[in-house]
């Protein structure tokens, strides 16, 4: 899967509320009521994670939870990352508390 080009990335993260680039990986820190909660958006994205074969790095601090995708092999944002975003997107219980 190839790389995606900067325009392509930027027309991704437009349908993607909250995250943004960082690094050179897709970025999205979310709110949670509490710990239990973190842990139940961890636990979603582990199991699209495993599904897709593509995991994406993961910081837990209390009851906030920020997701990094990219495709380290391709060396950059792929269609894959976008489409974890989306998934992980879609799965989240609470995306308003999304952090900017």
């Amino acid at each position: 899967m190839a790389k995606l080009s900067d325009s392509e990335i930027q027309a991704a993260l437009s349908g993607l509320p909250g995250w943004h680039l960082t690094n050179g990986m897709l970025v999205k820190t979310y709110e949670m009521p509490g710990f239990p909660d973190a842990i139940a958006l961890v636990n979603g994205a582990a199991e699209l994670a495993e599904a897709q074969g593509h995991h994406p790095d993961i910081d837990i601090r209390y009851n906030k939870v920020t997701f990094a995708l990219v495709t380290h092999d391709q060396g950059g944002i792929t269609e894959k990352d976008v489409q974890m975003a989306r998934d992980i997107e879609a799965q989240s219980t609470f995306p308003e508390r999304a952090q900017e």
